[in-house]
């Protein structure tokens, strides 16, 4: 049980704004990334405005792609290269021939494209309007993802409207961490959740009314979400802040799209419970669907798409007043001191915590749809220093969060059909600019021309595809580890809890990040 199945899909991916460069070239509109660099807000005044050049470099990363066998490349178009202004009236159609060029050389070279429609990077013509928080963008995202059906769709079968929304919520307008930089968990986060929702359950549908029939594609949806484990398993109220914890991250969004069409009633009571204990200090106001509207959104899904990168252990807390969802979920989180870390604060190697989220995952949503499983981002960053090519971290992580995607559907029987790991190289990481690096191509930002090189872990990578899982690896050439083999063994867990428990002490480290 080493292998995958036969039809399996092995993918790297890319972000629009982390990649492409040519932030003003082809009639293409500002983004709130591009403010966000511009204003000198990510690490040491660094902006996305060349990137990888990826806007010029399609045969180039073409060529990478090839190199890696991968069959399936995942990559987003910048709402702002199509639709300058975020409006159809606006369409450049230089910004629509370059992803014409890239999804031709795509199945050219036998890849196929996924495309992510929205990708964090807002048009800031939309955000000068409210951005995700305006009501009016579910009918301009609706319209512009029923351009991209009509201009892409008969080579693009598969779609994200979005990719890891519960980001946009939360850092762009809970903590203002991200673009547009607003803090309001009170009011103006929960907002946008409702708004994306929306906006997904209309492209869903235009896609399901207009182009599915022609196009016989798919649809569907990449939720970000950690595996939160209880800090004490014997506890109850452990057990309870754990199952909170994943609603106030996953089911804030899944449940709604593949349970019944609304919130889950975990989070609708803890919101309105925390109202009645803060009537002075309202810490979260959670907006309501009609009737109609959780009709329509029930079952908006062809697929699940999941982006997992690490896991937490959580404990029950009083969270008072606080906005936030530690403070209104009552619970905190925490890491082992014993998980590996990585240049990431956030990530945390624990990928015991993979097979128990595509578990929960396939009995908590999916037991009335049947609807496959796509992990569509998973990987971890290294520091921007050192030797970037000896990059065994990331060949462990990857290792080990596969296996256990395996053991996911040989042992519990999980339906994955796709593990996507992220990225074919490195880019802008928000935020922290170039200073982290996910890819499994080294590029080198400090040159005009871009150059990408593999690291180990793009060797790795290949041979995992061409073997099309674990079973017969052959040597790989590792500088200054030469010799040493990297084929762990698929391990027969019994009892998942016992293991879990082994794998980490009693000591923690809190943590506020998600």
């Amino acid at each position: 049980m080493k292998s995958f199945p036969a039809d399996f899909q092995w993918a790297t991916s890319s972000e629009s704004f982390k990649v492409e460069g040519g932030w003003a070239e082809g009639g293409k509109g500002e983004t709130i990334w591009d403010r966000f660099g511009h204003k000198g807000l990510a690490f040491a005044n660094q902006t996305a405005d060349l990137a990888c050049d990826s806007f010029h470099k399609v045969d180039y990363d073409v060529y990478l792609l090839r190199g890696l066998n991968v069959n399936t490349y995942q990559f987003s178009i910048s709402w702002a290269r199509i639709f300058p202004s975020g409006h159809r009236n606006s369409q450049s159609e230089q910004g629509a021939l370059y992803y014409d060029k890239l999804i031709n050389a795509l199945i050219e070279s036998g890849v196929q494209p996924v495309v992510t429609l929205y990708h964090w990077d807002l048009p800031q013509a939309l955000q000068d309007y409210g951005g995700w928080t305006n009501t009016s963008i579910v009918e301009a995202f609706k319209d512009y993802a029923d351009f991209c059906f009509s201009r892409f769709g008969d080579r693009v079968k598969t779609w994200n409207t979005f990719s890891s929304p519960w980001v946009v919520s939360h850092a762009g307008y809970g903590t203002g961490e991200h673009p547009p930089g607003v803090k309001d968990y009170v009011v103006a986060s929960y907002q946008v959740t409702h708004n994306i929702i929306k906006s997904h359950t209309e492209a869903w549908h235009v896609y399901n009314d207009k182009h599915r029939t022609k196009q016989g594609g798919k649809v569907g949806i990449a939720l970000n979400s950690d595996w939160a484990e209880p800090r004490n398993v014997s506890r109850p109220e452990d057990m309870a802040a754990a199952d909170r914890y994943l609603q106030f991250m996953l089911g804030w969004f899944a449940h709604p799209i593949f349970v019944d069409g609304d919130y889950p009633a975990t989070l609708k009571t803890q919101v309105e419970e925390k109202r009645k204990e803060c009537p002075h200090s309202e810490p979260a106001r959670l907006p309501a669907f009609t009737p109609e509207e959780k009709k329509r959104i029930l079952g908006a899904a062809d697929f699940f798409g999941l982006n997992h990168y690490t896991s937490r252990l959580v404990n029950s807390s009083d969270g008072g007043c606080t906005p936030g969802p530690q403070g209104v979920g009552d619970f905190q989180a925490h890491v082992d001191p014993s998980w590996s870390s990585t240049a990431s604060d956030w990530i945390y190697s624990a990928p015991w915590g993979l097979r128990r989220l595509l578990k929960y995952i396939s009995t908590e949503y999916l037991k009335g749809t049947k609807v496959p499983i796509y992990i569509t981002g998973n990987g971890m960053p290294t520091e921007h220093s050192g030797d970037p090519f000896n990059d065994t971290s990331r060949i462990l992580y990857m290792e080990s969060y596969m296996n256990e995607a395996l053991k996911a559907m040989h042992l519990d029987g999980v339906n994955v059909q796709r593990f996507t790991v992220q990225s074919l190289m490195d880019g802008f990481e928000g935020p922290q600019g170039y200073s982290q690096q996910f890819g499994l191509h080294h590029v080198d930002f400090d040159l005009p021309d871009r150059p990408r090189t593999p690291k180990q872990s793009a060797y790795f990578y290949s041979q995992i595809i061409e073997k099309n899982g674990f079973q017969h690896l052959s040597w790989i050439p590792l500088s200054g580890l030469m010799g040493i083999k990297l084929d762990l063994v698929f391990t027969m867990w019994t009892s998942p809890t016992q293991t879990c428990q082994e794998h980490r002490s009693t000591r923690l480290i809190s943590t506020t990040k998600s």
